[in-house]
Order: C-alpha cells, then sequence, then structure tokens
C-alpha cells in the first residue's frame, strides 16, 4: 500500500479524528476520508467506526495501524541506513582473516569498496580461526572471515557464507594427481602440510581420519610456505582452493577433494559481533566480497 495511506491511517489512528489528522498532515479532511473510505471497500472491511466526535478502530483496523507503525519505521531505518551509506565519506575498518584471503579475495574486495568510498582505510590481520572469532566477539575486529562457518562459538553472526571444501593440493606430476577426488585412506604413507588449529594444534583431518596413520610433515598456517613445500614435492597440503587460486589456474598445483563429509562441506564466511550493530560499511565490505566469491570455483 503506498506510504501516504500509511501516514494517514497512522496519524487518523493517533488523533482519534480525521479532522484533526488532516490538520497535523496538512491535507484537507476529505483527501485523508477518501484515501481511507477507497482502501476499506478495497479491502471489503471497515477500519475506523465515523462517530460525531471523532472516529474509533475496528479490530481490524487495529492490526491495520500495527502493520503501518511497522512498516512506517522499517521504511525510517531503511531511509537512515541509505542516508549513511551515501554519506560515508571518512572511517576505518579492522578486519580479521585466514591467510589464505590474503593473495586474491581481500585485494579484490577493498579495491572494489575503495573505489566507492575512498576515504575508509583497513587494517589486515591474518589470524588461526579461533583468534578471529575471539577478535570479532571482543570487538577488535569489525570484520572476520573464517573457516568451519557450521561450528562457530556463540557471540558471532554470519554475514555470508559459501561452500568451499578441504581438499589435497599436490605438483601435477604426483602419483595422487590424476584423481579428482581422495579417501582419506588413500593419503596414509604420503607426508601432508597441514593447517594448525590456534587451541589444539591440530588439524581438522585429525577428526575424520579414524584411525589412518597420517603422516605430517609441516604443520604451518602460512601459505607461502606451504606453496612452496608443495611446489618442490615436499608433501600434499590439506586446505581449501582458496589461497592456491592463481597456481591451479597456472597449473602447477592439481586440487583433488577428498571423501570425507566434514571436510567437503566446508564454508567460508565473513562474520561479525552479534552484540554489535552492522553498520553500512560492514555492509557494504560484505557485499564487495560476496562479489569477489561469487567469481570464483572454490569447489574444483
Amino acid at each position: 500500500m503506498h506510504s501516504v495511506f500509511l501516514r494517514y491511517v497512522d496519524e487518523v489512528a493517533r488523533q482519534g479524528s480525521i479532522r484533526r489528522a488532516a490538520n497535523v498532515l496538512n491535507v484537507s479532511s476529505t483527501t485523508v476520508n477518501r484515501k481511507i473510505l477507497s482502501v476499506e471497500e478495497e479491502l471489503g472491511v471497515r477500519l475506523f467506526e465515523r462517530h460525531p466526535e471523532g472516529v474509533e478502530m475496528t479490530s481490524v483496523g487495529r492490526v491495520m495501524v500495527e502493520h503501518c507503525r511497522r512498516t512506517l519505521y522499517d521504511f525510517q531505518n531503511v531511509r537512515r541506513l541509505i542516508e549513511d551509506i551515501r554519506d560515508m565519506r571518512s572511517g576505518h575498518m579492522v578486519i580479521y582473516s585466514i591467510d589464505a584471503f590474503a593473495g586474491r579475495i581481500l585485494p579484490a574486495a577493498i579495491n572494489s569498496f575503495s573505489e566507492q568510498y575512498p576515504g575508509i582505510s583497513f587494517s589486515v590481520v591474518s589470524a588461526e580461526r579461533d583468534q578471529i572469532s575471539e577478535a570479532v566477539i571482543s570487538g577488535k575486529a569489525d570484520l572476520g572471515v573464517t573457516l568451519y562457518c557450521r561450528d562457530l562459538p556463540p557471540g558471532v553472526r554470519i554475514l555470508s557464507e559459501k561452500l568451499a571444501p578441504i581438499g589435497a593440493l599436490m605438483r601435477p606430476d604426483h602419483p595422487l594427481a590424476e584423481r579428482p577426488s581422495l579417501t582419506v585412506e588413500e593419503l596414509e604413507g604420503y607426508p601432508l602440510l597441514r593447517s594448525m588449529d590456534a587451541e589444539s594444534r591440530t588439524s581438522v583431518l585429525d577428526r575424520v581420519a579414524q584411525g589412518a596413520a597420517m603422516q605430517t610433515k609441516l604443520v604451518a598456517n602460512n601459505l607461502n610456505l606451504a606453496k612452496a613445500m608443495i611446489v618442490a614435492n615436499r608433501g600434499i597440503g590439506i586446505y581449501t582452493r582458496i589461497g592456491f587460486l592463481d597456481e591451479i589456474d597456472r597449473g602447477e598445483i592439481h586440487f583433488a577433494q577428498i571423501v570425507a563429509p566434514e571436510l567437503m562441506q566446508n564454508t567460508i564466511g565473513w562474520i561479525a559481533s552479534d552484540s554489535a550493530g552492522i553498520g553500512p560499511a560492514k555492509h557494504m565490505f560484505a557485499a564487495c566480497l560476496d562479489k569477489v566469491i561469487r567469481t570464483l570455483d572454490l569447489t574444483g
């Protein structure tokens, strides 16, 4: 329904009189009455009972007034948000992120955002998953970019997430490189390069190995080190595709999915504090991340 009608109904309900409402709205009482009558005719119900001393809401009218006020309130909030976005000229955003995003995704998102809002500056901190959640919850970080979004602690909200399976990364001439997918058991006997959980100092692979004998060559979250080791054929990396997209595109590294539900269903996402407001800068930057991520093949 038209916003004019919403304001008319709201004000008539407040004033208890079409004439007094018209005075507040600075329109004729005839205009207000005709608008309400036309909607009553369209709906086939009375919103107000007319009396010589004024009007009184019907039961249906009370439902309508509640809807009108809620809609007007939501509209005012949206209008304020749009005004904030339009006037967003300066500020600073702190982002805690897994190292994998630093190579291609975050630079692309920051560049896209900065074209529209050049006055916003950034601090980007590479961190492990637990540290990212802690920084977001404590307010040290405005946004976090993290893994395993289906297993986040209380106090964070997911703004957006995307499927990003954890798989095996190796040189194209590796004996397993002809396989598009592998089981955990097929990795036995090969040296592995694995990500580190900040708390347990182990890889997520341990939770799905189910007793398989995993031979760890290196535990590290530094992807430059992991890439160098993979290219040197020193081991198989257990990571998502995210930090290796350029090498995969150039044919320098092969990615094979690991057939294990927890690894195949892994997601990456952008998170914020559940208790802090999501301001326009966070909304807009999250939208830039979404736009960049949509262009990438993260599943292989």
